[in-house]
């Protein structure tokens, strides 16, 4: 996880928009928020690498999922692995 930004620095830019470096520190600090649902999220959940996955259900041996490789063949909803 990236350092968050520096307070003495604004995180808008002059129009407004957020700063690149915000928004950097905002998608990796996203990856600390799990996504919650029923079931195994492989092929059915898209996310971003390092993404954990809660499963409600909470099956042995199924309860949290991390979400390990990018794509495979493209397709960014796979890449889970049960931990």
């Amino acid at each position: 996880m990236r350092t968050p930004p520096n307070r003495s620095q604004s995180i808008v830019e002059i129009d407004g928009t957020s700063t690149q470096q915000f928004n950097t520190w905002l998608l990796d600090a996203s990856l600390s928020i799990p996504i919650v649902g029923s079931g195994s999220p492989e092929g059915l959940v898209e996310a971003r690498q390092y993404s954990l996955y809660i499963n409600a259900i909470g099956v042995p041996g199924g309860i949290e999922y991390r979400k390990m490789l990018p794509s495979i063949a493209g397709d960014t909803k796979q890449g889970w692995i049960a931990v």
